[in-house]
């Protein structure tokens, strides 16, 4: 086998076990137990479910208004009434601060963090905000995404075990969907970004023209001040798109070398 046929399948190998551990694997034991929790029906919640979600959302924000003891422990949470994101890894993060936020009761602002297939932070509060300008609530935009996600993912894994079990030419063009999720990721947000801005409504108590939100950096919004930034989850499948185009190009060497030999 040509060395680069090996490299080929380490590298897509390596991108397959981040997405994986990352992203799919917590997609997968998460799906569907925030609508069970909204639904009144916690006591349908797996145990898988509440273990990944434990696993996963250490270390990570929870809001201010969620009890210390209930940090981490989602069974709690749902005791608590305490507001529940989705256990896969952050990809963006978007934080307001404004004059009626003190920083002693929000010192990193109202932040929210943005998922493949759903939010976590402080949700509720970020509504209220967007309500107050005359925007829409956030389960509004990306609603086909969140709800394809998982089943993308899964099909996507797919594609990268049959580009690492079998050296054809045309599964090496595989590799090229994960190497464009950066991409992809931060058109359909800063898609939505402008769809938000530009669909007001006139019940916001604050009234603002249409605008473009900050999509990377920090922005002035009426009396709010933003801060729009990538967190782990987007330096992840930003390694999973380099690992996916050194694949490719390893595999493409060495279909090209095995031809010229024969």
């Amino acid at each position: 086998m040509h060395p680069s046929f090996i490299k080929a399948k380490i590298f897509a190998s390596l991108a397959l076990i981040i997405m994986t551990v990352a992203f799919t694997l917590p997609m997968i034991a998460f799906h569907g137990t925030l609508n069970k929790i909204d639904e009144g029906k916690s006591d349908e919640v797996t145990s898988i479910a509440k273990s990944v979600w434990n696993l996963y959302n250490q270390g990570r924000y929870k809001s201010v208004t969620t009890p210390k003891e209930a940090h981490n422990d989602l069974e709690k949470m749902i005791e608590s009434s305490s507001e529940i994101g989705v256990a896969s890894l952050p990809i963006w993060a978007v934080s307001l601060e404004a004059p009626n936020y003190p920083k002693e009761a929000f010192p990193e602002g109202i932040p929210v963090f943005f998922h493949f297939d759903g939010y976590s932070g402080e949700v509720h509060e970020m509504n209220t905000i967007n309500h107050y300008v005359g925007m829409d609530p956030m389960w509004v935009g990306g609603h086909f995404e969140r709800n394809i996600s998982i089943y993308a993912l899964l099909l996507l894994s797919l594609l990268m075990i049959l580009f690492i079990a079998y050296d054809v030419k045309i599964l090496s063009y595989a590799m090229l969907i994960p190497a464009s999720l950066p991409i992809l990721f931060i058109a359909d947000y800063s898609y939505w970004l402008y769809w938000f801005g530009h669909n007001l409504h006139d019940w916001g108590a604050f009234k603002i023209k249409p605008f473009m939100p900050t999509v990377f950096g920090d922005g002035k919004i009426a009396q709010f001040t933003t801060h729009s930034y990538p967190t782990i989850g987007f330096y992840l499948i930003v390694v999973i798109a380099l690992l996916s185009l050194l694949a490719f190009f390893a595999k493409q060497k060495a279909l090209k070398a095995t031809a010229d030999a024969s």
